[in-house]
């Protein structure tokens, strides 16, 4: 988190529960347009997964909400081919996961209607062992007293959009004890930092829905917190930072009565705190089976002292913090937010987290930085570290009740997809403020229907999207004079072209900016228009060998599954002809 922002944040949102519910769904016909509401002999079928990942070889169990024509079938695809098919004889079937590790699948319901093929549905499989490799991380934030029919709710929305992992935020009485109670007879219930009501059987039944559904559940907590109350439950006053080099004034931070106590921020490299937290969190474990640690800091606080006077390298320390707590419980996993980068490339990038989490501020306030930020993380990763942003969208309209807009979530998604990052924004509600209670703004059943296409689009091609290749610049023109396209980045008014290779393939990303003013991806009053759609695009591509095969696929045409594209080629010139483009298109070339 990021404090100098925190502090403006709205801290009085509502803190009820946003439970998405099933409403129908628009139908999707065989020329990508959608009607809500529409039924031609069944609505549109939403299909679901009994977890959010599987291992290999695993049974997978998919339920369908209305009913399935008598003549359906289900295919199983990855990318464009075909692995498996069969009929469907009711609302529920089952269906063995292949063998083969860390690979996405999009499912397609389809049947015949007039002797054409109709789809009915989609819904997309994650065969991975590890989450991560695909990380798609969620949150949770309230722990107060639930009936469990709204955490089974919760969980099965989560479950639809795949979250592979969740981060249990503020549930903890103290930074720097989480456990409330003792490990003998733990608390059932506490208050949190924010003076919320906690109930241990919430916690609990969390982290147990989660595991049911194959997510993993970390414990959020600052590396370096400790309450007013801290010494007297051991910690040493001189584990702590400082502002002078005197050691008079104990670096803190203090926003008056939101928190119940200001929070005293200890240097992350002494070893002594290191190894108080550590025995700390081996009390946490003993009674909360949390699947790992999710690791907070402040961002950059400019110059601070040990209580011995030494300048702390804190960008530098956190590496040795994270290295102290893996050793603790090496079987744990940890992930820790890098505020606008602070400390990634110097230490993070390099220490044992399950992949790169940034949490994204100004100036990085344009769909160019986004991209930025996956790329450098790559590198500093040595590319076996994937990227997850919290970027917190229509964040001055979140201040007031109200609803997100689509069309400034669906861009700013895209962008993140596009260049193989995942985007934290999803839990009980979305995400519009770095204080995750806060909940003042809603989703329209639109924006969460849209959203459960693009999460399906971001499994069934990870391997694309998420799984190596090299970024460049292909040689793509429009064939209309009125549409204006050009290679990333990003341009209001045009089409944006974000390439890269891999392997014998060329990957066209196509994002549309035509109806946007402002690069800006926050999208801050909620206020971005929808792009327009564009119907039959002609686009020419500059191709350095044959091409043997074109297809394409979109989260906003026909549910994401792909497609193969009619081309021809002279020479070098390679012409073909998109049927859609919304907000978002891949093309893949094939050589």
């Amino acid at each position: 988190m990021q404090i100098n922002t925190w502090l403006k944040g709205s801290f009085c949102g509502v803190m009820g529960l946003l439970l998405w519910s099933c409403s129908k769904e628009p139908v999707i016909d065989n020329t990508g347009t959608t009607t809500p509401g529409q039924t031609i002999s069944t609505s549109y079928l939403n299909i679901r997964t009994d977890k959010a990942v599987y291992k290999p070889t695993e049974t997978i169990q998919f339920t369908v909400d209305g009913n399935v024509p008598p003549t359906a079938r289900v295919r199983y695809k990855q990318l464009t081919s075909v692995v498996d098919e069969a009929a469907i004889t009711g609302n529920t079937w089952s269906w063995k996961a292949p063998g083969t590790d860390f690979t996405g699948y999009m499912v397609e319901v389809y049947g015949q209607e007039s002797g054409q093929e109709k789809l009915y549905g989609t819904v997309a499989v994650d065969v991975s062992s590890d989450w991560s490799r695909f990380p798609r991380y969620g949150f949770l934030s309230k722990f107060g007293p639930l009936q469990e029919a709204d955490m089974d709710g919760v969980m099965a929305t989560l479950t639809r959009y795949h979250m592979n992992g969740l981060q249990f935020y503020d549930w903890a009485e103290k930074h720097h004890k989480p456990l409330a109670g003792m490990v003998s007879m733990p608390a059932t219930s506490w208050f949190d930092i924010a003076n919320r009501p906690t109930s241990k059987a919430t916690v609990d039944g969390y982290i147990k829905r989660a595991h049911q559904k194959a997510m993993f559940a970390l414990s959020y907590n600052l590396a370096y917190g400790a309450l007013r109350d801290a010494e007297a439950d051991g910690v040493k006053t001189e584990w702590s930072m400082y502002d002078d080099q005197s050691h008079v004034k104990r670096t803190v931070l203090d926003i008056g009565s939101f928190l119940k106590s200001p929070i005293y921020l200890m240097d992350p490299a002494n070893t002594n705190w290191q190894q108080y937290l550590a025995a700390r969190n081996s009390d946490m474990y003993s009674v909360y089976s949390f699947d790992g640690f999710h690791i907070d800091q402040l961002g950059d606080w400019g110059t601070k002292y040990s209580y011995s006077g030494q300048p702390l390298n804190v960008a530098g320390s956190f590496g040795p913090f994270i290295q102290s707590m893996k050793a603790a419980h090496p079987d744990k996993r940890l992930v820790m937010n890098a505020v606008n980068q602070y400390g990634q490339q110097a230490s993070i990038a390099h220490s044992p987290v399950d992949f790169l989490y940034t949490e994204v501020w100004s100036p990085n306030e344009r769909y160019e930085d986004l991209g930025r930020i996956i790329q450098d993380n790559d590198a500093f990763g040595n590319g076996s570290k994937r990227t997850v942003l919290a970027a917190y969208m229509d964040y001055k309209a979140a201040e007031q009740p109200g609803y997100f807009n689509p069309a400034g979530v669906l861009l700013t998604d895209a962008v993140i997809f596009a260049f193989g990052g995942s985007h934290l924004e999803l839990g009980e509600h979305m995400l519009g403020k770095e204080y995750f209670p806060n909940a003042n703004l809603a989703m329209s059943d639109e924006l969460k229907t849209s959203l459960i296409r693009y999460y399906d689009f971001l499994v069934a091609y990870q391997n694309l999207l998420r799984d190596g290749g090299t970024f460049n610049k292909p040689a793509l023109l429009s064939a209309n004079p009125q549409i204006s396209l050009a290679n990333w980045p990003s341009q209001a008014g045009q089409l944006a072209v974000l390439g890269k290779e891999m392997k014998n393939q060329q990957i066209l990303h196509l994002l549309n900016f035509t109806n946007t003013k402002t690069l800006d991806w926050r999208d801050a009053e909620g206020t971005k228009p929808k792009p327009d759609r564009i119907d039959k695009l002609d686009l020419v591509f500059t191709a350095p060998k044959a091409v043997k095969h074109i297809w394409f696929a979109s989260p906003d045409w026909q549910g994401g599954r792909s497609q193969s594209i009619p081309f021809h080629q002279t020479g070098q010139r390679v012409t073909f002809t998109l049927p859609s483009l919304h907000y978002w298109d891949m093309v893949v070339i094939t050589y």
